[in-house]
């Protein structure tokens, strides 16, 4: 696809409410960020982000109600009518890098502002006001291209924030580009580096290249070949190397812990690592002992015994079923065990604890093994789930016993 430069974007109204007053205030403001590469890919993004020669304090002001999300960064969130946030930030040049955070100067230009920023086509600002496009680093050029190329030297950008090795392979699998030669080289050079993020920022670029990629082996096959797989994700191997099909993955949904507990030889060490929600760490701990354990999709009783066993696991269990078995009826019959309201649980049993003890059971655990084996006789067929077929059953074993 050819890009076309149009005349005028179509920013939203309260952002340009925001860039008018800003100007009228005697303040340079322009558009910039994702939202403007994507309107030249011809992408739906209506979060503009706006780039001023006012500081913070200027900003804070000027409008009522702002939110102080950034400060020391220049950023200053302007709430607007329906307390929608809109990011205001002030021209600024990076001064000192860690590689993690940085410390930055304010009082400089659009272009030495549009520097600083980790890919071309992330460095093209709009006025929304005159119209006029600010294109230094030729990102226009690159979006025709399909181009990630650096901005500067990309060891330096990539040493001012090692994340930026991430959102390059992000990037790369979201538009299907290829990244410069130079940079590529660079990302791999520094991939050492990611090793000081914090989990959590790794975490959400992974889960963010996930929802976004076209492909997501694509993906896969870019943090092994910069080397930040070895670092943060050392339980999904190369292809072929064990974990799931990496091909096969794309055909499941982008549900960030089902894609990584498919693709992970032991998923709850990775979303640990990663410091995810204790329960997405249960989730990748109960696909991985299920994982390959699908019932007979033709055999209701062992479809109901399957979800009894699985539980809440059952629902990821199902969404990866494509990658392995595209066809199987089992998605279909665990649909009508489901409309028919078969029970699955010891909850869901006619009797309930009390009744078996009436009926003879020794209080304690004789009586959840005598439910357990009511649930199973109830499993193979629903019809069994009354009130005097079951205490009939009890009747029958105990006097068996």
């Amino acid at each position: 696809m050819r890009i076309t430069v149009p005349d005028r974007l179509a920013v939203p109204s309260e952002v340009l409410a925001i860039a008018t007053k800003l100007e009228e205030a005697g303040f340079e403001t322009w558009c910039v960020g994702g939202a403007i590469r994507d309107a030249l890919l011809q992408l739906e993004n209506r979060d503009f982000d706006l780039t001023t020669a006012a500081r913070p304090e200027d900003v804070q002001r000027l409008f009522r109600r702002t939110v102080p999300i950034g400060v020391e960064h220049g950023t200053v969130a302007v709430l607007d009518s329906g307390n929608q946030p809109h990011e205001v930030t002030t021209f600024r040049k990076d001064v000192l890098t860690d590689g993690r955070h940085a410390q930055v100067e304010f009082g400089v230009s659009l272009t030495d502002d549009l520097a600083r920023r980790d890919f071309t086509i992330n460095a093209i600002a709009y006025h929304p006001i005159r119209h006029e496009w600010r294109d230094p680093f030729n990102g226009g050029q690159d979006l025709d291209r399909k181009l990630i190329r650096a901005v500067g030297d990309p060891n330096w950008r990539f040493q001012e924030d090692y994340l930026r090795i991430l959102r390059a392979l992000r990037f790369a699998a979201r538009f299907e580009f290829r990244i410069h030669g130079p940079t590529r080289e660079a990302a791999q050079a520094n991939a050492q580096g990611l090793s000081q993020l914090s989990a959590e920022r790794v975490r959400d670029e992974w889960f963010k290249g996930i929802e976004t990629a076209r492909r997501v082996s694509r993906l896969v096959a870019l943090w092994h070949e910069v080397g930040a797989a070895r670092i943060w994700l050392p339980e999904i191997r190369k292809a072929g190397g064990g974990g799931g099909d990496q091909k096969a993955v794309d055909k499941l949904p982008r549900d960030p812990v089902i894609v990584t507990a498919y693709l992970a030889t032991d998923p709850a060490s990775l979303l640990t690592r990663l410091k995810c929600a204790n329960r997405d760490i249960e989730r990748g701990r109960a696909i991985r002992e299920w994982r390959g354990r699908y019932p007979d999709g033709k055999r209701f009783s062992d479809v109901r015994r399957w979800l009894s066993e699985t539980g809440p696991a059952a629902e990821d269990l199902l969404a990866l079923l494509p990658a392995s078995a595209p066809r199987s009826p089992l998605p279909s019959v665990v649909e009508a065990i489901r409309a028919a309201g078969d029970p699955l649980s010891l909850k869901e049993l006619a009797v309930r604890g009390e009744d078996l003890i009436t009926a003879g059971v020794r209080p304690g655990p004789d009586v959840g093994e005598m439910l357990q084996r009511l649930l199973a006789d109830v499993l193979e067929d629903p019809g069994r789930n009354t009130r005097d077929h079951l205490l009939a059953r009890v009747r029958e074993w105990l006097k068996a016993a």
